[in-house]
Protein backbone atom coordinates (compact mmCIF):
# COMPACT_ATOMS: atom_id res chain seq x y z
CA UNK A 1 0.00 0.00 0.00
CA UNK A 2 1.43 2.95 -1.26
CA UNK A 3 2.22 5.42 1.94
CA UNK A 4 1.91 9.33 1.18
CA UNK A 5 2.98 10.55 4.61
CA UNK A 6 5.62 8.67 6.66
CA UNK A 7 6.23 10.03 10.10
CA UNK A 8 9.14 8.70 12.47
CA UNK A 9 10.37 9.52 15.40
CA UNK A 10 8.88 12.80 16.08
CA UNK A 11 9.83 14.58 18.68
CA UNK A 12 9.38 18.18 20.14
CA UNK A 13 9.51 19.88 23.27
CA UNK A 14 8.92 23.89 24.18
CA UNK A 15 11.22 24.34 27.04
CA UNK A 16 10.83 21.70 29.43
CA UNK A 17 7.16 20.76 27.98
CA UNK A 18 8.01 17.41 26.19
CA UNK A 19 4.90 17.67 23.50
CA UNK A 20 6.00 14.84 21.11
CA UNK A 21 8.56 12.14 22.79
CA UNK A 22 8.31 10.00 19.23
CA UNK A 23 5.49 9.82 17.29
CA UNK A 24 4.89 7.23 14.59
CA UNK A 25 2.88 6.57 12.12
CA UNK A 26 2.31 5.69 7.91
CA UNK A 27 -1.03 7.16 6.33
CA UNK A 28 -1.91 5.74 3.08
CA UNK A 29 -2.90 7.84 -0.29
CA UNK A 30 -6.30 8.68 -0.58
CA UNK A 31 -7.02 8.07 2.94
CA UNK A 32 -8.68 9.67 5.72
CA UNK A 33 -6.61 9.35 8.83
CA UNK A 34 -7.74 10.68 12.49
CA UNK A 35 -5.62 11.52 15.18
CA UNK A 36 -7.51 11.60 18.53
CA UNK A 37 -6.09 12.94 21.69
CA UNK A 38 -7.24 15.27 24.78
CA UNK A 39 -6.60 18.50 24.48
CA UNK A 40 -3.16 19.36 24.71
CA UNK A 41 -1.89 15.76 23.65
CA UNK A 42 0.09 17.50 20.70
CA UNK A 43 -2.42 16.96 17.94
CA UNK A 44 -2.20 20.62 16.52
CA UNK A 45 2.11 20.35 17.05
CA UNK A 46 2.17 17.72 15.21
CA UNK A 47 -0.19 19.20 12.60
CA UNK A 48 2.17 22.35 12.22
CA UNK A 49 5.12 20.50 12.07
CA UNK A 50 4.02 18.38 9.12
CA UNK A 51 2.72 21.33 7.58
CA UNK A 52 6.00 22.88 7.58
CA UNK A 53 5.14 25.85 10.01
CA UNK A 54 7.14 24.45 13.14
CA UNK A 55 10.38 22.68 13.23
CA UNK A 56 10.81 19.24 15.16
CA UNK A 57 13.72 19.00 16.96
CA UNK A 58 14.51 15.29 15.53
CA UNK A 59 13.24 12.35 13.85
CA UNK A 60 11.92 12.20 9.94
CA UNK A 61 8.86 12.79 8.14
CA UNK A 62 7.70 12.81 4.74
CA UNK A 63 4.93 14.12 2.64
CA UNK A 64 4.49 13.10 -1.37
CA UNK A 65 7.53 11.60 -1.33
CA UNK A 66 9.50 15.01 -0.19
CA UNK A 67 11.42 15.76 2.98
CA UNK A 68 9.04 17.66 5.43
CA UNK A 69 12.50 19.35 7.07
CA UNK A 70 14.91 19.90 3.91
CA UNK A 71 11.68 20.27 1.27
CA UNK A 72 9.59 22.57 2.69
CA UNK A 73 8.76 24.36 -0.62
CA UNK A 74 7.74 21.34 -2.67
CA UNK A 75 5.78 19.47 0.20
CA UNK A 76 3.91 23.25 0.46
CA UNK A 77 3.45 22.58 -2.98
CA UNK A 78 1.16 19.08 -2.50
CA UNK A 79 -0.39 20.13 0.83
CA UNK A 80 -3.38 22.39 2.48
CA UNK A 81 -3.93 23.28 5.96
CA UNK A 82 -7.43 24.26 7.50
CA UNK A 83 -6.84 25.67 10.99
CA UNK A 84 -8.92 25.20 14.23
CA UNK A 85 -10.28 28.79 13.32
CA UNK A 86 -11.71 29.46 10.01
CA UNK A 87 -9.56 32.12 7.90
CA UNK A 88 -11.41 33.86 5.79
CA UNK A 89 -11.62 37.70 4.79
CA UNK A 90 -14.86 39.41 6.28
CA UNK A 91 -15.24 41.99 4.30
CA UNK A 92 -14.80 39.93 0.90
CA UNK A 93 -17.59 37.67 -0.35
CA UNK A 94 -17.42 34.32 -0.30
CA UNK A 95 -16.52 34.06 -4.29
CA UNK A 96 -13.78 36.75 -3.68
CA UNK A 97 -12.26 34.63 -0.70
CA UNK A 98 -12.10 31.89 -3.31
CA UNK A 99 -10.62 33.81 -6.63
CA UNK A 100 -7.94 35.17 -4.11
CA UNK A 101 -6.36 31.99 -3.23
CA UNK A 102 -6.41 30.92 -7.04
CA UNK A 103 -4.58 33.89 -7.72
CA UNK A 104 -2.06 33.67 -5.09
CA UNK A 105 -1.06 29.84 -6.33
CA UNK A 106 -0.98 32.00 -10.08
CA UNK A 107 -4.15 29.18 -10.97
CA UNK A 108 -4.66 29.90 -14.68
CA UNK A 109 -8.70 28.23 -14.34
CA UNK A 110 -9.23 30.08 -10.85
CA UNK A 111 -12.24 31.09 -11.31
CA UNK A 112 -13.83 27.74 -13.05
CA UNK A 113 -12.49 26.53 -9.11
CA UNK A 114 -14.38 29.26 -7.37
CA UNK A 115 -17.53 27.98 -9.12
CA UNK A 116 -16.80 24.63 -8.88
CA UNK A 117 -16.54 24.33 -4.96
CA UNK A 118 -19.16 27.02 -4.22
CA UNK A 119 -21.68 24.52 -5.54
CA UNK A 120 -19.70 21.44 -3.95
CA UNK A 121 -20.27 23.19 -0.30
CA UNK A 122 -23.43 24.77 -0.66
CA UNK A 123 -22.78 27.67 -1.15
CA UNK A 124 -23.85 29.10 -4.39
CA UNK A 125 -26.48 31.25 -3.22
CA UNK A 126 -24.56 33.15 -1.15
CA UNK A 127 -21.60 33.30 -3.28
CA UNK A 128 -21.97 37.23 -3.60
CA UNK A 129 -22.54 37.92 -0.42
CA UNK A 130 -20.29 39.47 2.22
CA UNK A 131 -19.05 36.60 4.38
CA UNK A 132 -19.10 38.92 7.27
CA UNK A 133 -22.65 37.61 6.76
CA UNK A 134 -22.21 34.37 6.82
CA UNK A 135 -23.11 31.53 9.40
CA UNK A 136 -20.07 29.62 11.64
CA UNK A 137 -20.60 26.58 9.74
CA UNK A 138 -20.97 28.85 6.19
CA UNK A 139 -17.46 30.27 6.83
CA UNK A 140 -16.15 26.93 7.93
CA UNK A 141 -16.95 25.44 4.60
CA UNK A 142 -15.78 28.19 2.52
CA UNK A 143 -12.35 27.84 4.50
CA UNK A 144 -12.06 24.29 3.47
CA UNK A 145 -12.74 25.07 -0.05
CA UNK A 146 -10.10 27.29 0.29
CA UNK A 147 -8.35 24.74 1.11
CA UNK A 148 -8.94 22.72 -1.96
CA UNK A 149 -8.37 25.51 -4.27
CA UNK A 150 -5.56 23.86 -6.46
CA UNK A 151 -7.07 20.28 -5.91
CA UNK A 152 -3.23 19.30 -3.03
CA UNK A 153 -3.26 15.46 -2.99
CA UNK A 154 -2.76 16.04 0.98
CA UNK A 155 -5.46 18.62 3.48
CA UNK A 156 -4.94 18.78 7.24
CA UNK A 157 -8.32 19.31 9.21
CA UNK A 158 -7.14 20.72 12.50
CA UNK A 159 -10.35 20.20 14.71
CA UNK A 160 -12.35 21.46 11.49
CA UNK A 161 -15.82 21.14 13.36
CA UNK A 162 -14.98 22.63 16.65
CA UNK A 163 -18.02 24.87 17.66
CA UNK A 164 -20.48 23.90 14.60
CA UNK A 165 -23.99 23.21 15.61
CA UNK A 166 -25.18 19.29 15.02
CA UNK A 167 -26.27 20.00 11.37
CA UNK A 168 -23.48 21.73 10.05
CA UNK A 169 -21.43 19.38 11.85
CA UNK A 170 -23.10 16.53 9.79
CA UNK A 171 -22.52 18.56 6.58
CA UNK A 172 -19.35 19.48 6.97
CA UNK A 173 -18.78 15.57 7.37
CA UNK A 174 -20.49 15.06 4.67
CA UNK A 175 -18.09 17.36 2.18
CA UNK A 176 -14.72 15.62 4.06
CA UNK A 177 -15.89 12.40 3.06
CA UNK A 178 -16.47 12.79 -0.18
CA UNK A 179 -12.92 14.37 -0.84
CA UNK A 180 -11.74 11.28 -0.08
CA UNK A 181 -13.75 10.08 -2.51
CA UNK A 182 -12.31 11.92 -4.93
CA UNK A 183 -8.90 10.95 -3.90
CA UNK A 184 -7.38 13.64 -1.36
CA UNK A 185 -5.75 12.46 1.70
CA UNK A 186 -6.73 13.94 4.98
CA UNK A 187 -5.49 13.79 8.07
CA UNK A 188 -7.87 14.81 10.65
CA UNK A 189 -6.88 16.02 14.16
CA UNK A 190 -10.74 15.74 16.16
CA UNK A 191 -11.67 15.60 19.74
CA UNK A 192 -14.83 14.42 18.62
CA UNK A 193 -14.88 10.45 18.78
CA UNK A 194 -18.30 10.13 16.95
CA UNK A 195 -16.48 12.07 14.05
CA UNK A 196 -13.25 9.68 14.13
CA UNK A 197 -15.75 6.86 14.18
CA UNK A 198 -17.89 8.26 11.06
CA UNK A 199 -15.03 9.45 8.99
CA UNK A 200 -11.83 7.73 9.52
CA UNK A 201 -10.33 4.58 7.39
CA UNK A 202 -7.35 4.69 10.27
CA UNK A 203 -7.12 6.37 13.84
CA UNK A 204 -4.04 6.73 16.16
CA UNK A 205 -4.20 7.86 19.66
CA UNK A 206 -1.67 10.64 21.02
CA UNK A 207 -1.19 10.57 24.53
CA UNK A 208 1.60 11.97 26.37
CA UNK A 209 3.47 12.40 23.38
CA UNK A 210 3.29 8.69 21.83
CA UNK A 211 0.68 7.34 19.69
CA UNK A 212 -0.76 4.66 22.23
CA UNK A 213 -2.59 2.54 19.59
CA UNK A 214 -3.82 2.94 16.35
CA UNK A 215 -5.96 0.55 13.78
CA UNK A 216 -9.68 1.13 12.04
CA UNK A 217 -12.02 1.94 14.36
CA UNK A 218 -13.31 -1.79 14.41
CA UNK A 219 -9.55 -2.92 15.67
CA UNK A 220 -9.67 0.00 18.05
CA UNK A 221 -12.68 -1.32 20.02
CA UNK A 222 -11.53 -4.77 20.18
CA UNK A 223 -8.90 -4.08 22.24
CA UNK A 224 -11.11 -4.17 24.52
CA UNK A 225 -12.01 -7.82 25.45
CA UNK A 226 -15.29 -6.47 26.80
CA UNK A 227 -18.81 -7.04 26.00
CA UNK A 228 -22.00 -6.39 28.19
CA UNK A 229 -25.35 -9.01 28.04
CA UNK A 230 -28.68 -7.05 28.59
CA UNK A 231 -31.28 -9.66 30.07
CA UNK A 232 -34.61 -7.83 30.11
CA UNK A 233 -37.51 -10.16 32.13
CA UNK A 234 -41.07 -10.62 32.71
CA UNK A 235 -41.27 -9.27 36.35
CA UNK A 236 -38.82 -8.14 39.06
CA UNK A 237 -39.40 -11.68 40.33
CA UNK A 238 -37.98 -13.45 38.14
CA UNK A 239 -35.07 -10.48 38.16
CA UNK A 240 -34.52 -11.38 41.66
CA UNK A 241 -34.44 -15.23 40.71
CA UNK A 242 -31.90 -14.66 37.68
CA UNK A 243 -29.12 -13.39 39.74
CA UNK A 244 -28.56 -16.44 42.03
CA UNK A 245 -27.88 -18.46 38.27
CA UNK A 246 -25.15 -15.66 37.67
CA UNK A 247 -22.35 -17.11 39.59
CA UNK A 248 -18.91 -15.78 38.28
CA UNK A 249 -20.26 -12.66 36.24
CA UNK A 250 -19.98 -8.96 37.39
CA UNK A 251 -23.59 -7.68 36.66
CA UNK A 252 -25.72 -4.78 37.69
CA UNK A 253 -29.29 -5.44 38.23
CA UNK A 254 -32.38 -3.24 37.92
CA UNK A 255 -36.25 -3.64 38.48
CA UNK A 256 -36.78 -6.09 34.97
CA UNK A 257 -33.11 -5.73 33.83
CA UNK A 258 -29.85 -7.35 34.05
CA UNK A 259 -26.61 -6.21 33.21
CA UNK A 260 -23.93 -8.62 32.74
CA UNK A 261 -20.23 -7.98 31.72
CA UNK A 262 -18.60 -10.57 29.65
CA UNK A 263 -15.25 -11.19 27.50
CA UNK A 264 -17.45 -10.64 24.75
CA UNK A 265 -17.66 -13.69 23.01
CA UNK A 266 -20.11 -16.27 22.05
CA UNK A 267 -19.42 -19.27 24.70
CA UNK A 268 -20.07 -17.00 27.38
CA UNK A 269 -23.01 -15.67 25.48
CA UNK A 270 -24.50 -19.04 24.93
CA UNK A 271 -23.91 -20.18 28.80
CA UNK A 272 -25.47 -17.16 30.54
CA UNK A 273 -28.66 -17.88 28.24
CA UNK A 274 -28.82 -21.94 28.89
CA UNK A 275 -28.37 -20.55 33.01
CA UNK A 276 -31.14 -18.76 33.06
CA UNK A 277 -33.21 -21.22 30.40
CA UNK A 278 -32.56 -23.87 32.44
CA UNK A 279 -33.69 -22.70 35.95
CA UNK A 280 -37.18 -21.84 34.00
CA UNK A 281 -36.96 -17.90 33.91
CA UNK A 282 -37.82 -16.91 31.13
CA UNK A 283 -35.94 -13.42 29.31
CA UNK A 284 -38.44 -11.50 27.09
CA UNK A 285 -35.57 -10.42 25.41
CA UNK A 286 -31.43 -10.11 25.25
CA UNK A 287 -29.27 -7.56 23.49
CA UNK A 288 -25.22 -7.84 23.36
CA UNK A 289 -23.38 -4.38 23.11
CA UNK A 290 -19.49 -4.46 22.37
CA UNK A 291 -17.46 -1.83 23.73
CA UNK A 292 -17.48 1.73 21.86
CA UNK A 293 -14.39 4.13 20.50
CA UNK A 294 -15.16 6.48 23.26
CA UNK A 295 -14.73 3.18 25.86
CA UNK A 296 -11.19 2.15 23.81
CA UNK A 297 -10.16 5.82 23.83
CA UNK A 298 -10.53 6.55 27.04
CA UNK A 299 -9.38 3.37 28.43
CA UNK A 300 -6.06 3.29 25.77
CA UNK A 301 -5.34 6.76 27.39
CA UNK A 302 -5.48 5.80 31.08
CA UNK A 303 -8.66 7.68 32.11
CA UNK A 304 -11.49 4.74 32.31
CA UNK A 305 -11.02 1.37 34.53
CA UNK A 306 -12.73 -1.43 33.13
CA UNK A 307 -12.41 -3.48 36.10
CA UNK A 308 -15.27 -5.91 36.00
Amino acid sequence: MEHIITVSNLKKSFKANHVLKGVDFNIPKGSIFALLGSNGAGKTTCVRILSTLTKADSGSATICGYDVFSQTDDVRGCISLTGQFAAVDEVLTGRENLNLIGRLKHLGDYKKQTSEYLAAIGLEDAADKQVATYSGGMRRRLDIAMSLIGKPQVIFLDEPTTGLDPQNRISMWDTIAKLAEEGTTILLTTQYLEEAEYLADNIAILHNGIITAKGTPEELKKMLPIGEIALEFMSSKDTARAQGFLEGYSFTAGRKIIEVATDGSATQLADILNRINNSGITISRFTQNQPSLEDAFLTLIGEKERSR
